[in-house]
């Protein structure tokens, strides 16, 4: 039998006990963020992408195991078993290579060889196949003329040649060991070739680059694969597999014919050029493209995890009184309201773009919103009108004194949030475009808190979201936002039950059971008041407390990171150095000369003793980087007012694995090519820039009529080096 926790060990080159530990944990129940955060004695401190990693590889190698039992079942049960093959079988740690040794035994619908056989060919068949084999000569249509049989359509010798033509055939296309030399020829030989079709004219689609194009398999970049199979999809274009069929079908000749008798070669060329091209062709060039898809797949998923991952980790604004402003001409803007906690107060429309005179008023509005509330923050959506509101609102605060921060902010996926059913029980009264302008506030408070509440794929961040396998898409996603929320820790009370829902070990259910609680019976003062919860018990406790913190609450420690089962240690170190726990975070000199060994026990061992006097030497501290916003240039606002070579402040809002998307300021990002990010070779452009990131570049060009922006991130002084090629994109 299989030992999987063995296969993966060698496979991640990870110590046995720590695949051992990671599973045991994983199958009682345990979530990956706790494990990675509280259990690092158990797996040697093993992070979440390593117990990810063995996860996946359990499921997958399980999955293989469970197949590998089904189809060794079924063979034997049709009595065509043989040592050789379970042995075969028992040893495939590859999908696609158990599904090849299944092939010739798996049900079939009924194909020529299928027909051949009920005619009485196959004796014919095992005849020709055995000549083969053999150094002996005879003449095929003299056997094959004993097989005359005009009731079952076989009228002449050729009829009976051919019918034994068709067994042998399928027989060669069902061979496992070519099939995977085939299928590896494809993948490592192969091209892809696209062709637009004649009914677009040149200029016509967003796929020219695919017009005449032509790229390896083995090389092909996972963007490029992913626009061609959209391409055919949409019917723009048409995309082959092209690879050299002589050097297929020699393959196959020299792994088939034996003999070296004229009359049976020749009958074997034929066989095996129709085996290739009837029954082997189509389902390897399918099983190639599908290969290559999942690699494309993974990875634009990946990026998407990247991109993720940056944007719900970019640095909050603060929990203050924010001004929030979904911009618009006509319409007028809206504007909100948000207290320190992110509740909705007050909301009014503005008309600072229709007249001197509703511009005053807008004016006065703003003025009193800000001296009311004590405003330190302004959030202005980057959508129409954006640019116009900001320079509006930059007005308006030079008189206040200090003036608020003004930001703009990203407000991809807004008009998303506001129509779903979250900002319906939300806020059930107000008006859609209201919605909008809460949820762009509560962005530049707290990206992550109110993130969480959109689908991930209306963020905007990802690059062929649309295109991949959408489970695996959403599985990801799922995991990126779980890992970020409890990296970063809950408020217990003033999160969302979105917010709530991805903390470790909560269910939805759970997740609204703790706001009605907290509704009902006002704000937790202690962890341990989860356990009042309704379905919250001890095993969710463990798995969720130490990602929730309590400010101000009971117990100092209920606002770190420190488990509550790391609580009586804290108190022995605290009573140790004769401080109270309360004072604990002002000794971080004490705590630095603190004689770890001392406090090791059956749970708490030193990786988690290190973390405990990490966490309370800045105790309730959020991991997440110093804000800081991106100044748009004064009179850029349209991509008219752009000019090749002007210098530009912007902030990344998408990186593609062909480059970074920059938001400057004018309604449309701009693209940074891969090869335009630095002064040296850029492989990644996940090395260079990040999502939320503020960055200084140079516009290159402007087509107005494609609404396409170039710029560059590299020094202006640099000239080309033809010895130093920079990346490009495959022709």
């Amino acid at each position: 039998m299989l030992n999987i926790p063995n296969l993966i060990s060698q496979e991640l080159s990870v110590n046995l006990w720590q695949v051992e530990n990671a599973l045991e944990l994983l199958q009682e129940g345990a979530t990956i963020p706790f494990i990675a955060r509280y259990r690092k004695e158990r797996t040697g401190s093993l992070d979440e992408v390593q117990l990810r990693d063995i996860a996946e590889r359990f499921a997958y190698i399980t999955e293989i195991e469970d197949r590998k039992k089904v189809i060794l079942e079924a063979i034997s049960q049709a009595g065509k078993l043989t040592d050789e093959l379970r042995l075969k079988i028992e040893s495939c740690q590859q999908k696609t290579e158990l599904e090849d040794l299944y092939l010739p035994y798996r049900a079939k619908r009924r194909t020529r060889a299928t027909v051949a056989r009920e005619k009485g060919l196959e004796p014919l068949a095992e005849w020709i196949a055995a000549l083969n084999l053999s150094k002996a000569t005879a003449s095929l249509a003299v056997e094959a003329a004993k097989y005359l049989s005009p009731e079952n359509g076989i009228n002449t010798a050729e009829d009976a040649l051919q019918g034994a033509s068709d067994i042998l055939a399928e027989a060669v296309s069902e061979r496992a060991e070519s099939r995977a030399y085939l299928r590896d020829y494809f993948l490592q030989e192969g091209r892809f070739v696209s062709q637009i079709k004649d009914d677009h004219p040149e200029g016509s689609t967003k796929y020219e680059m695919y017009r005449d194009y032509q790229a390896k398999v083995k090389d092909i970049a996972s963007h490029n694969l992913l626009a061609l199979f959209r391409g055919e999809k949409e019917e723009i274009l048409t995309l082959d597999l092209d690879f050299d069929e002589s050097q297929v079908l020699g393959y196959l000749e020299s792994q088939e014919i034996k003999t070296k008798v004229p009359e049976i070669k020749n009958f074997y060329r034929e066989m095996i050029k129709d085996a290739f091209n009837r029954l082997m062709k189509n389902s390897l060039t399918t099983e190639v493209r599908s290969l290559k898809k999942q690699e494309a797949d993974l990875a634009s998923i990946s990026t998407f995890e990247s991109n993720l991952r940056e944007l719900l980790l970019s640095a909050p604004a603060g929990m203050k009184p924010a001004i929030a402003i979904d911009p618009g001409f006509r319409t007028g803007c809206k504007v909100t309201v948000l207290d320190g906690t992110g509740q909705f107060l007050e909301y009014h429309t503005i008309f600072p773009h229709t007249g001197d005179r509703q511009r005053l008023e807008a004016a006065k509005t703003i003025k009193t919103l800000i001296a009311k509330y004590q405003i330190e923050l302004i959030a202005i959506g980057n959508g129409t009108a954006g640019r116009e509101t900001d320079a509006f609102i930059g007005e308006v605060i030079k008189t206040c004194t200090p003036p608020p921060i003004k930001v703009m902010v990203n407000e991809s996926g807004a008009s998303i949030y506001s129509a779903s059913d979250v900002a319906r029980e939300e806020f059930p009264e107000l008006d859609l475009t209201v919605r909008g302008a809460i949820s762009i506030g509560r962005r530049l408070q707290d990206p992550l808190a109110e993130l969480v509440k959109i689908d991930p794929k209306s963020i905007g961040v990802g690059q062929y979201q649309h295109d991949v396998d959408q489970k695996l898409l959403r599985k990801k996603l799922e995991e990126t936002v779980e890992s970020c929320v409890n990296y970063v820790g809950v408020d217990l009370n003033t999160a969302s039950k979105e917010l709530l829902t991805f903390v470790s070990g909560l269910t939805p259910t759970i997740a609204k059971n703790i706001v009605t609680y907290r509704n009902e019976n006002g704000a937790f003062k202690n962890r341990r008041q989860l356990l009042k919860v309704a379905k919250l018990g001890p095993k969710t406790y463990e798995q969720a407390a130490g990602f929730l913190r309590i400010r101000g609450g009971e117990n100092p420690l209920d606002n770190t990171a420190v488990h509550p089962e790391s609580y009586p240690v804290v108190k022995a170190i605290a009573a140790d150095l004769n401080v109270p726990l309360t004072d604990i975070a002002k000794a971080s000199d004490q705590l630095k000369s603190v004689k770890l060994d001392k406090y090791v026990t059956e749970l708490v061992g030193i990786p988690t003793l290190r973390d405990i006097i990490a966490e309370l030497e800045k105790p309730g501290r959020d991991p997440r980087a110093q804000f800081k916003s991106a100044t748009f240039k004064e009179g850029v606002n349209e991509l008219k007012d752009l000019q090749p070579g002007m210098e530009l402040e912007g902030v990344v809002t998408n990186v593609a694995n062909f480059g970074a998307f920059v938001d400057i300021g004018v309604h449309q990002d701009g693209l940074v090519h891969i090869s335009q990010l630095a002064d040296r070779f850029v492989d990644n452009p996940n090395q260079v820039v990040k999502v939320g990131q503020v960055v200084k570049v140079r516009v290159l060009s402007v087509d107005e009529k494609l609404k396409r922006i170039s710029l560059t991130m590299r020094s202006p002084q640099e000239r080309p080096n033809p010895s130093n090629q920079v990346n490009r994109r495959p022709r």
